[in-house]
Parts: C-alpha cells; sequence; structure tokens
C-alpha cells in the first residue's frame, strides 16, 4: 500500500509541474536586436495606465520577451529599395489628400511597415496584389525594411524610432496563428507576439497604451474597440524627434498672415532664416532646412496658378526622388509657419483603389500563411499622425494598424448597438410578463 501512495504521489506532482507550459511560448527561435526598435515588456513586469487614471496589469502576453537575434545581412546599397519605396509614398499620398480643404499628413513608412507584417501572411492573388501596390516583393521588401530600421540616422539631436508589434486572440476557435508567420516577423521587424483576450475591455487599453508609449505621447490611441469578429491587430509606431541644426532666434519670429486656397487669411507666428539649399521643379519652388544629425525640413510651394491638387497630381516618386537627389546651392529667404496638426484616415477604400482588393473580402482573401481562420481578412487599416513643427525644431509620431477579422455564421456572433429608436420592456422573468413596455425615440 506504502508503494502504491507513493507512486500516485509521484504521478500528481509531475501533472501539476508539467502541464502549466504552453508549448507555443517556446516555440519562437529569433529575434532581432531590440537597440533598434521597442519590443513591448512582460506583462509581470509593466502596468499600464487607462484614461481614467486608473492602473492595471496588462492581461497580455508577449511571446517573443528574451528571445535572442537571428542573424540577418543588412543591405549594403538601399537605393532600388529607395526608389521602390517612394514611389509607394507618392502614391499613397496621392490617394490620402483631402478632398475637404482640411491638413492631409500620412506616414508612408508607418503605412508599409504594418503591411509588410500583414503581407508575410498572405499567399497567392492576395500577396500579388500587396506586392503590385508596395511596390515590393515580400522577400525583398522584408529585407529593405530591415536594413532600414538598422541604418536609419540616430544620434542624440535627432531620433526615429520603429516599433511593431502583433496583437492576437486567445481563442484558437476562432484563429488558429501559423507560427512561421510570426517568427518572419520577429526576425525581421522585431515585432512583439502578443496573444490577449479581445472580449476584455483592458486588451484595447493595453494596445493603446503601446502605442501612446512608442510613439512617446503624440498618438494616444489608434482603436476604440475590438469587435466580435476581429482575430488579430498588427500595429506600426514611429517617433521622430529633431533639432534644427540652427534654431530660430526670438527676433526672427514675427505675426504675418496665412492665406487659405478660398481667400481666407489667418494671422499666424512665421519663422524666418536664410537657407542655402534649393529645391524645386517647373510647378514650384523651395528649400530644404536642416536638423542637426542626417534628417532636414523640405517644403514646396506651388506657382500661384496652380491648386495643391492640381501641384500634387503632377507629383511622382521618381519626380520627388530627382529633386532631392539634386539640390543647387542658392540663397533663399525662407519663413515657415509655426504649425501643429493630427489626422487620421481610414485606408482601406484607398488600397483597394489603388488595386488591393482581395485582402478585404473573407470570400477570396488568402492569409492563410498567417494563421487558420474563418475567412480571413482584413477589416480595416487605421491610420494617424502627428507633427509640431517650431522655433527648436520638429516632432511628429504615426501609427498604423491592420485589423484581421474572421467571418462567423450569424449565430455564432451578432452586433445590437442601439444607436436610433427601439422599445424596451421591464419583465417579470417568473411569470414572464411585460410590467413596462417603453419606446426610446429620443435619449434627451
Amino acid at each position: 500500500m506504502k508503494k502504491l501512495l507513493c507512486a500516485l504521489l509521484i504521478f500528481g506532482i509531475i501533472l501539476v509541474t508539467g502541464c502549466g507550459n504552453d508549448v507555443t511560448d517556446n516555440e519562437y527561435k529569433s529575434q532581432p536586436d531590440v537597440s533598434d526598435t521597442q519590443t513591448i515588456s512582460k506583462s509581470d513586469e509593466s502596468q499600464s495606465s487607462s484614461e481614467d487614471g486608473v492602473i492595471h496589469e496588462p492581461k497580455y502576453k508577449n511571446l517573443m520577451s528574451g528571445i535572442t537575434a537571428s542573424d540577418i545581412a543588412v543591405l549594403e546599397d538601399m537605393t532600388e529599395g529607395n526608389k521602390s519605396y517612394t514611389n509607394f509614398a507618392m502614391e499613397l499620398f496621392k490617394k490620402s489628400l483631402s478632398e475637404d480643404g482640411k491638413n492631409t499628413l500620412i506616414s508612408p513608412l508607418s503605412v508599409i511597415y504594418a503591411l509588410g507584417l500583414t503581407a508575410n501572411g498572405a499567399d497567392g492573388n492576395t500577396l500579388s496584389q500587396m506586392e503590385d501596390v508596395l511596390n515590393f516583393n515580400i522577400s525583398d521588401l522584408n529585407n529593405y525594411l530591415y536594413s532600414y530600421a538598422k541604418q536609419k540616422a540616430q544620434d542624440d539631436s535627432a531620433t526615429l524610432s520603429i516599433a511593431n508589434s502583433i496583437w492576437f486572440t486567445d481563442d484558437e476557435g476562432m484563429l488558429k496563428v501559423n507560427h512561421d508567420f510570426l517568427q518572419t516577423n520577429a526576425d525581421y521587424y522585431n515585432a512583439a507576439a502578443n496573444r490577449a483576450n479581445f472580449a476584455d475591455p483592458d486588451t484595447v487599453k493595453d494596445i493603446n497604451n503601446w502605442v501612446k508609449e512608442n510613439t512617446k505621447g503624440m498618438i494616444p490611441e489608434i482603436i476604440n474597440e475590438l469587435e466580435p469578429t476581429d482575430v488579430m491587430v498588427l500595429i506600426n509606431a514611429l517617433a521622430f524627434e529633431a533639432e534644427w541644426s540652427k534654431e530660430y532666434e526670438k527676433g526672427s519670429i514675427r505675426e504675418g498672415v496665412f492665406t487659405l486656397e478660398d481667400g481666407t487669411e489667418q494671422n499666424v507666428e512665421f519663422m524666418h532664416s536664410e537657407e542655402h539649399r534649393y529645391i524645386g521643379d517647373e510647378n514650384s519652388k523651395g528649400f530644404m532646412k536642416y536638423y542637426k544629425g542626417k534628417y532636414a525640413f523640405a517644403a514646396l510651394l506651388p506657382n500661384e496658378n496652380i491648386s495643391i491638387d492640381e501641384f500634387v497630381s503632377t507629383l511622382s516618386g521618381e519626380k520627388i526622388t530627382n529633386m532631392l537627389t539634386t539640390l543647387s546651392s542658392r540663397t533663399c529667404y525662407t519663413s515657415i509657419p509655426k504649425f501643429e496638426t493630427e489626422y487620421d484616415v481610414r485606408m482601406v477604400n484607398i488600397f483597394k483603389s489603388l488595386g488591393m482588393t482581395d485582402a478585404f473580402s473573407g470570400g477570396t482573401a488568402d492569409f492563410s500563411k498567417m494563421g487558420e481562420a474563418d475567412g480571413l481578412h482584413i477589416g480595416n487599416i487605421i491610420h494617424k499622425t502627428f507633427i509640431s513643427v517650431g522655433e527648436l525644431g520638429t516632432k511628429a509620431g504615426a501609427a498604423t494598424a491592420v485589423i484581421m477579422k474572421a467571418e462567423c455564421s450569424p449565430t455564432d456572433v451578432v452586433n445590437i448597438n442601439l444607436n436610433r429608436p427601439f422599445v424596451y420592456m421591464l419583465v417579470d422573468t417568473e411569470n414572464n410578463v411585460p410590467l413596462f413596455i417603453g419606446t426610446l425615440m429620443n435619449v434627451k
């Protein structure tokens, strides 16, 4: 009997100590050097503050924490990749241009990082369309963006930080993630892989806190909610801060008038300086003003008889590349208005108009390399930006979120949003009779 009790005790110890580990937490083999991009902290080592100031423990689990780097070669020549990226950037800018006279600001770099993460899960015609729009095949894109992050200019006076993360539901009934997909994005994008409960409102807070942290507070929120059919969110966050090579002095900042295209006049502060790098073409004139380090502010002013829409339509990636590589030495007396602006846009229709259509349809999208889910497709692409230009320098932030959805049968999920008139009752559930019946036609 004693021998039997000992055997049962040993068996019980093995069960307790051996069943607590999830195999998926240990299947990833590599991760790039975190000195170039940022990864999110382990859930047991960090705290997050919600909008109401309440501290809560993050409930996600970063499966990439503590993983060593893969040995990936950095591209020696970025010329062709830079051309392909600039072509994509200009096409995206044209399609994103505001039609209502409002400011437009996008970060093509943030967008291409987020879509690069996503494209690693695509296959077939879906991948071909994404490659056509992004101007890269996926292998070249991975190598280009990995090399760009490694080679980007960085010093104490000018910084560009790049962070990527993938968040996916812990409900394997909705999505079973392909581990090769996560591994590729860890290797080339240093992407943290975070498994979380998408039904928990705190997951939205954790995602937004990650974005806020990695944009240095410039983009405090990227998503408002996660819907029942959302199964994955792929995010890029950028933060840029730079000081002018020559700061503006108080005497060089003077009041002036900024005139809108409809003739409306605005009194604003202008920063005046003398610059020596001219940029422009037959439709514009402009200048480059340099920051400390290897970054610069470039401005192009269309000729007086050309509207912004007309001018932008004349631009191409090749033309911008030529402008930036053929600067002329010329004295320019310049003035820049001090300004601060933020912008957000949903990009689904933009990318559909560029020819990337299959990715947004559950019936045609092929994201089989990403994971297994019914009708897995892109539900939304959310892009937010911020910029502040002042006498000391410039700071700018951007975040892009690609939200993946799965299709479920009507019996699985139903959304009910009482955002229009409805009937309501107070019911006696023992006798199953209504005690009150009413309609809500107006909330106020």
